[in-house]
């Protein structure tokens, strides 16, 4: 029988995993979506920010994602989250861990505009074999009541129409130092069109959910067609981020400059799957740096913030999030001669 809202009550707490991390399963994730050298190459890393090979961070979201599918989602009337309100990276995760995830609920609440469907508020802490913190999350997941038809009235699925024409990405600016960034700076990172092939590749290995792998269920669904997991989504926005500032790097390399060094991000707020992205469905990705704020505890390093977003052929924005990341700043004794970004 599958578990419906009312058998998650406040309090509701459950252990999930574990689930080994190998060193090939971390470089495998980061050369599809991540690739930066802490999460690819073992001798690089070690001359980095994190001092040696760590997974990525949406890998450890993914993972997380997928031994909560297993755990208790495709044993319930789960239909999917709007989104994540705070992710925090709190340790790295590095070869050879084993990870699991403890979950609770702490919030419960029917659905005001249908009454099939109620709205569950869970925390999520996946901890490694040492017991230690790796990542929190926070987020609503809307499952079906009980005393209602399962599975629920299909949604409208996919709009008809032209695909996007993909861009033509206007070169980069040189990388800039932490301290050279303009507030307000918008940047488009670059477009993907989501395939029916690579969404349930993606789904298989981390959220195996209905709506993410079978057609027919899928148009049974709520969404009412074959549409991309959310972490999916996000982590194809990582690779374009990646594309974009490495194409920056090198701009800065032609001009003869040094380009910053990057670090890990710490985590992100306000992660909104504000409308499926279906199969045949292009989103064009972009990134706004929204503030910067030096690191008391790095001496030459600080935090760039940013607002990220994609865009779907119909110009709806269905996913944006809050971000941040460690930025090198400019080296003291070259501040005075360098000129500022404009």
């Amino acid at each position: 029988m599958l578990r419906v809202f009312e058998h998650f009550p406040v309090g509701w707490s459950a252990t999930f995993g574990p689930v080994a991390v190998t060193q090939d399963a971390i470089v495998a994730f980061a050369r599809e979506f991540d690739p930066q050298p802490f999460h690819m190459d073992e001798e690089a890393a070690k001359g980095t920010f994190v001092g040696g090979l760590i997974g990525s961070g949406w890998h450890t979201c993914a993972l997380n994602m997928r031994l909560i599918a297993d755990g208790f989602l495709n044993g319930a009337t789960s239909m999917g989250a709007p989104g994540v309100e705070e992710v925090k990276w709190v340790a790295p995760v590095r070869p050879g861990d084993e990870l699991r995830t403890r979950v609770s609920v702490v919030e419960a609440r029917p659905s005001k505009s249908r009454p099939e469907i109620g709205l569950l508020h869970f925390t999520f802490e996946v901890v490694n074999q040492r017991g230690e913190t790796v990542l929190h999350q926070t987020n609503w997941i809307m499952f079906g009541r009980g005393g209602h038809p399962w599975p629920p009235s299909p949604g409208s699925g996919p709009k008809p129409g032209a695909r996007a024409v993909e861009l033509e990405l206007a070169p980069p600016r040189p990388a800039a130092y932490l301290d050279e960034m303009v507030v307000g700076e918008a940047s488009t990172l670059g477009t993907h069109t989501f395939t029916a092939e690579d969404i349930v590749r993606f789904a298989r290995q981390f959220d195996p959910q209905p709506f993410h792998l079978d057609e027919e269920a899928a148009r049974r669904s709520l969404f009412g067609g074959l549409c991309a997991s959310g972490w999916h989504t996000a982590a194809v926005w990582m690779r374009l981020m990646i594309g974009y500032r490495e194409r920056a790097r090198e701009e800065a390399r032609r001009r003869g400059e040094r380009p910053p060094e990057l670090g890990p991000s710490p985590g992100f707020k306000n992660l909104k799957w504000s409308k499926p992205v279906y199969a045949g469905d292009t989103i064009t990705y972009c990134s706004a740096i929204t503030g910067t704020r030096a690191s008391a505890s790095r001496p030459g390093w600080g935090l760039a913030f940013h607002r990220n977003s994609g865009v779907n052929q119909h110009g709806e924005e269905v996913f944006s999030f809050d971000g941040a990341v460690f930025w090198e700043r400019r080296p003291a004794e070259a501040q005075a001669s360098a000129p500022r970004s404009s």
